[in-house]
């Protein structure tokens, strides 16, 4: 099977993916949210200069193992040649797709013409996309914003219908402007309108912070998937609750005390092992507060383990406080 005649399959069933999230949604990190429950996930952004010019951290980003499938290579950057020069390079990692960010809002990336600086030109951005998709064999798609804001009448509906005329195979809305950034709450009827102009899936993300969300995202907006972005950081788990939740309807159970730690052991050793014990240990710190949270004593558990620096002592930390949460209980 081709992967254009795969790839309608992965939007079947009401998907959850993880987001692209750069220094988060590495290897390590999808092979754990995959682990629970996330249908599709999306590699961190990949500069198409760096990957052009061979940067180690851009090659390292590419590299894909055979169980490190559905995923999708996100490529940005602001020169069409270019991006459509990494979305080769991009193609021979074999990824499920390629996607093209044209929504990151971080000043750094959009004030040079990349992410959502696209949306300073929609015809230019239709343009870039078409030759993109003209460049490789294999879908693109596109994730973006509503409009790089403020606006009055955003021009999403109008770029999706655009979008998908130049074939572009799917398209993931945030919600937001790129000028609101994180800021405010995001307006899922945007996607619901842009659903309705085009026959290629659409996929809402912005503010799905539960199972709850997710369903009541793909209630309002009809459409194909959901985005989950930074609730995944604190909580892995939601993806598997929102399986159980759309698939049967079932409010999920919160994971238990012992779940909680057996994934902070779980994900400081894969990182461990995957950079240097020391690198492992730090970036493993940023999951903590939403690991541990509402297990009895988590401020006090959190503070001892980002004081140690090593593996050896943060998995003796894990284990006896794993002990006596066990008595207590």
């Amino acid at each position: 099977m081709s992967h254009h005649e795969g790839f309608a399959a992965l939007f079947e069933g009401r998907p959850a993916i993880l987001a692209p999230m750069e220094d988060v949604s590495d290897a390590v990190f999808r092979a754990l949210c995959r682990s629970r429950g996330a249908d599709l996930c999306v590699t961190e952004f990949v500069n198409a200069e760096g990957l052009l010019r061979g940067c180690r951290t851009a090659k390292r980003k590419l590299t894909l193992e055979p169980e490190d499938q559905p995923t999708a290579i996100q490529i940005y950057g602001s020169d069409p040649a270019r991006l459509a020069e990494a979305a080769r390079v991009a193609e021979a990692a074999r990824p499920s797709f390629v996607d093209i960010n044209c929504g990151c809002w971080v000043p750094k990336i959009a004030g040079r013409g990349a992410g959502a600086g696209w949306l300073r030109n929609p015809t230019a951005m239709v343009e870039m996309a078409k030759l993109v998709v003209q460049t490789i064999d294999m879908p693109v798609t596109v994730k973006t914003r509503i409009g790089y804001g403020p606006e009055s009448d955003m021009p999403i509906v109008d770029l999706a219908r655009r979008l998908e005329d130049v074939g572009v195979r799917a398209l993931t809305i945030h919600c937001r402007t790129a000028q609101m950034g994180h800021s405010g709450a995001a307006d899922w009827s945007w996607a619901a309108k842009a659903k309705s102009v085009v026959s290629i899936p659409v996929v809402v993300n912005g503010d799905i912070k539960s199972a709850a969300d997710a369903k009541r995202a793909f209630d309002e907006t009809g459409c194909d998937a959901v985005m989950i972005g930074r609730a995944a950081i604190d909580h892995p788990w939601i993806f598997g609750e929102t399986r159980t939740l759309l698939d049967r309807g079932v409010d999920p159970t919160a994971p238990t005390a012992a779940e909680r730690l057996a994934l902070c052991r779980e994900h400081l050793l894969a990182n461990c092992q995957a950079r240097t014990e020391t690198h492992g240990v730090k970036v493993t710190r940023r999951h903590l507060t939403g690991y541990l949270r509402g297990l009895p004593g988590a401020a006090s558990i959190r503070k001892r383990l980002l004081f140690c620096d090593s593996l050896a002592g943060c998995l003796e930390i894990l284990a006896e406080e794993g002990e006596r949460l066990a008595q207590a209980a």
